[in-house]
């Protein structure tokens, strides 16, 4: 085979093998989501080389070797997937390791949240039975209790205000006084009151 015989022979192997790794991986975590890490993986290579090993043996009998005589066994050619959708896990394994050092945990609340949830929540407010989740773009109504709602909130920085507010950190603009009441102005403009009771944590921490 010539250099681009070659070059184009394996690039349609690799997009083949791609392609069979993806639907592998998607196949297992569509059906077994809470497996076990180990076993999704050992689940994964043993697809790969199920559905690889006769696609690889048949483009080289087709395209490489055409001759019966010079084509390699479905052994060999076993081996050879086995390793590849070895090396695959463990690539991407790395790869979803590294994203997961770089990515900051999100915190609880998002997964009571629309599914893509990417607002920056301002504050928390009890509301009847159910909590209002305040962000830069609106509102979200859970069904939780107050303190629930403000632990999983962790690791963002935030105060409770009042008994029925909570605000992050990063939402406060401003400090306003009048008539011997004291609000924290939040960057959507909202005033949110600061009582008696939660006034002294606000000044420990350099808010008010």
């Amino acid at each position: 085979m010539s250099f681009v015989q070659r070059f184009l022979f394996w690039l349609l192997v690799m997009g083949v093998a791609g392609g069979i790794a993806h639907q592998s991986h998607r196949l297992v975590e569509r059906h077994l989501p809470d497996a076990a890490l180990l076993g999704k993986d050992l689940l994964i290579v043993a697809l790969v080389t199920l559905l690889f090993t006769p696609a690889l043996w048949l483009l080289i009998r087709l395209l490489a070797l055409p001759s019966a005589a010079a084509s390699p066994d479905l052994w060999s050619m076993a081996r050879y997937g086995t390793i590849f959708a070895s090396g695959l896990i463990i690539l991407r394994r790395g790869v979803l390791s590294g994203n997961a050092a770089e990515k900051p945990p999100q915190p609880r609340i998002y997964k009571r949240l629309p599914e893509g949830f990417s607002e920056q929540i301002l504050r928390l407010t009890v509301r009847d039975h159910s909590v209002d989740v305040v962000t830069d773009q609106g509102v979200h109504t859970i069904r939780s209790r107050f303190g629930d709602a403000i632990d999983e909130m962790s690791p963002i920085a935030g105060h409770c205000t009042h008994r029925s507010h909570w605000v992050t950190e990063a939402a406060i603009e401003s400090v306003e006084r009048s008539g011997g009441k004291t609000h924290l102005r939040l960057t959507n403009g909202d005033l949110i009151p600061v009582s008696r009771k939660y006034r002294p944590g606000l000044e420990d921490a350099g808010i008010i």
